[in-house]
Parts: C-alpha cells; sequence; structure tokens
C-alpha cells in the first residue's frame, strides 16, 4: 500500500525521538563514569527534557504552524540527529546537557505534526488505525529505548548508543523528505483561532484524564525493575528479558487499543483506567513463578502502552480544529504526568513500602476514570442548563 513507506518513517522517526527521550537511562552509569557526576546529576538529563518540553511545547508547535509540514519534520529529525552525533563526543556534562535541550524543543514539533501527517494519509474512517501505526514508533522507543541503548554502551561504546540514535533520526528523515507527499499546509489557522480551544471545558477534561494516565501508568512503571526484583526474586537478566516482553506486549496492546477506538472511542476510554487498575491488582499477587508472572507482564504491557493512543485520541478528539496544537498539548501534559506520577510513587513507597506503588497508580487511575466519566456526561449537563436558560 502506498501509504505504508511515508508512515514507517513517521514511526521510525518517533522511535528515535523517544529513544533520544528515555535511552539515556539505560547508560546512567556510563554517563557517571565518563563525566565524573554525581548520580543526581546525571538525572538531570532526564528531569530537564521532560521539563522543557513541558513548558515550551504548545509554544514551539504555534511557533512553527505556519510552515511546510514536511519541512519542519524533517528539519526535525536532522536536528535529532546531529544533536546525538556532537553528544557523542562532548567531554563536557554542561555542554551534554545543553545538547538533550535542543532535541527537546523539537520534540513536540515533531510529534505533533507526526501524527497530523500519518491521519491525513488515510481515509477519515481509518485515522485512528493510522494513529495507532505510528505509535508503535513511540511505544518501542519509550519501552526499548532503555535495553537497547544500554546493550550497544555495554558491547560496544557510550559513542555507539548516541550513534544508533542519530542514524535512526537520520534515516526518518532521509525517508520522509523522499516518501511523504508534499500536502498543502493545514496548519494556516491564525494563533487566535488554535489557542481558541483553551476556552474549551471538556478539551481540560480531556487533557486531565489524559494526565491522569500517565501518572497512573508511571506511578507503577517508574519502579517496575525494583518491584519485580523485590517481589519475584529473579536474576536481573531475567527482569530485562521481562520488561522486553512488556515492551512486546505494549505493541500488540497499542494495535488492539488503535482498532477499539476507531470502533467505540467512548467505550474504549473509560474501560481503559479500569483494565489498567485491574492490572495493578494482578501485579499485586505477582510471584517467582515464571509462566504466570509473564503472562501478568504482557498483559500489564498491553495495558499500559495502549494508555499512549487511548490519551492521545481522547485528547484530539475534543480539538479537531486545531489537532497540532492539541497534540503539543497532549505531549506537554502528558510528561506533567510523568512526573507527578513518578514523585507520587516514590512518596507512596516511602510510606508503605515497594507496594505503595501500586496504590499510587490505582489512585491516579481512579482520577483519571472520573474525567473520562465526567467528560462523558458533561454535555448532557450542559444541554440542561441551557434548556433551563430558555425556559426562564
Amino acid at each position: 500500500m502506498k501509504y505504508r513507506k511515508p508512515l514507517l518513517f513517521i514511526a521510525l522517526g518517533l522511535f528515535g525521538v523517544y529513544t533520544i527521550e528515555f535511552g539515556v537511562v539505560g547508560i546512567l552509569p556510563v554517563i557517571i563514569e565518563r563525566f565524573h557526576i554525581t548520580t543526581a546529576q546525571a538525572g538531570f538529563l532526564v528531569s530537564s527534557f521532560a521539563l522543557i518540553i513541558a513548558l515550551f511545547g504548545p509554544f514551539m508547535v504555534l511557533l512553527m504552524s505556519r510552515f511546510n509540514r514536511k519541512r519542519i519534520m524533517t528539519m526535525s529529525l536532522f536536528v535529532f540527529a546531529v544533536t546525538s552525533l556532537l553528544s557523542a563526543y562532548t567531554s563536557n556534562f554542561y555542554l551534554l546537557v545543553i545538547l538533550r535541550i535542543i532535541p527537546a524543543l523539537f520534540h513536540p514539533v515533531y510529534f505533533s505534526l507526526a501524527f497530523v501527517a500519518a491521519t491525513a494519509l488515510y481515509p477519515p474512517e481509518k485515522a485512528t488505525q493510522a494513529s495507532a501505526k505510528a505509535f508503535l514508533g513511540t511505544s518501542m522507543g519509550m519501552v526499548l529505548g532503555i535495553p537497547i541503548t544500554a546493550y550497544i554502551a555495554n558491547q560496544f561504546s557510550y559513542e555507539a548508543s548516541f550513534w544508533f540514535t542519530a542514524v535512526a533520526n537520520g534515516i526518518a528523515g532521509i525517508g520522509i523528505l523522499f516518501m511523504l507527499p508534499d500536502t498543502p499546509q493545514a496548519e494556516m489557522f491564525s494563533y487566535r483561532k488554535q489557542l481558541g480551544i483553551l476556552r474549551k471545558i471538556p478539551l481540560w477534561l480531556n487533557i486531565g484524564a489524559a494526565t491522569f494516565i500517565f501518572a497512573a501508568m508511571f506511578s507503577v512503571y517508574s519502579y517496575s525493575a525494583e518491584y519485580l526484583g523485590q517481589n519475584t526474586g529473579m536474576s536481573r537478566d531475567v527482569i530485562s528479558f521481562l520488561l522486553i516482553i512488556f515492551g512486546i506486549g505494549g505493541m500488540l496492546g497499542n494495535l488492539l487499543a488503535g482498532k477499539l477506538m476507531g470502533l467505540h472511542k467512548v467505550r474504549t476510554a473509560l474501560f481503559h483506567p479500569v483494565v489498567l487498575g485491574g492490572t495493578y491488582l494482578l501485579l499485586y499477587g505477582i510471584s517467582s513463578s515464571f509462566i504466570p508472572t509473564l503472562f501478568i507482564i504482557i498483559v500489564w504491557g498491553a495495558v499500559h502502552t495502549s494508555g499512549l493512543i487511548v490519551a492521545q485520541i481522547w485528547v484530539i478528539d475534543e480539538a479537531k480544529e486545531a489537532p497540532a496544537f492539541a497534540n503539543s498539548l497532549y505531549i506537554s501534559f502528558i510528561n506533567l504526568g510523568v512526573s507527578l506520577g513518578s514523585l507520587a510513587g516514590g512518596w507512596f513507597i516511602a510510606r508503605a513500602g515497594i507496594q505503595g506503588t501500586l496504590w499510587s497508580g490505582l489512585f491516579f487511575a481512579m482520577l483519571a476514570l472520573v474525567c473520562i466519566g465526567s467528560k462523558v456526561i458533561y454535555p448532557r449537563i450542559f444541554r440542561k442548563y441551557k434548556n433551563l436558560e430558555v425556559q426562564n
């Protein structure tokens, strides 16, 4: 099919940018040794990236919305490739931080335009499936980026791990340059019109749901290796294998969620936080028995990663008149959710032990369900209010 090639490179670009964001976690020990810094300083490479996205994402997307979509996507990918190459050879830690900030500025730009471009390739009735296929790159970057870069750094070198992300983004950029149709600009809306979506209360309810879904996801996933280690007693190698299986389950769950959102959007959105909470109850009973643990990990990976597509489509559905800007809001607030969930998970662990991470996840899953439920009943309340106004 003629749409598969450009969609493949769009997904590869999403994999590349998320490997840049999260892959550094896998090589933190190497960075600490190379630059003679503390663990806290090395951790700043991760937190600063997410903070830049959360603070500047919507503004960068608005700024770039007047330019040709294909050119901006290609430029962003080449920025990712060049900064990765420079990161491989810098000998100064603070320069490395700067080389993380630059791609963080373009991360939401590429992310937002990637999904607009992916859905534009397909007819409207297949838009959610197109998003799900593109999201395979995102889920692979988020879940597999850490073990892949760690493996490359351990087997070859620190420099090789950055070369890997540079090559991935470079190939994606070349592929989009030659394969993506050069469609007319779809982002010719005025800034005022795009900002106008911020007045929509249902949009904020959807953003709240997306934020809490990610807070729930990362309340648990941020401490996954430690949780599995303490509750199964398995070795680090086995746990690493289980996390790769988690990623494979996630890719399958992502595709399934895309189809379900296309068929039953509201039901799927309502059902997701319920199933996510149920998965945490399954994790509560995890043991040293390998086969049941493997099954739970596959289910957890599928439900966890499907939150990416469910939350994204739920937000965009309320702002179809400015999809790129809505995507930038989505990426900013889910990064806020990642930070919120990680902090809350740590807080719960400090007070309830390692099982506290599950209670944190359940708490945020319930908040997400409240937001989705409120969005569903909001039109009915609004109509009732308008009818009362007319009667008076």
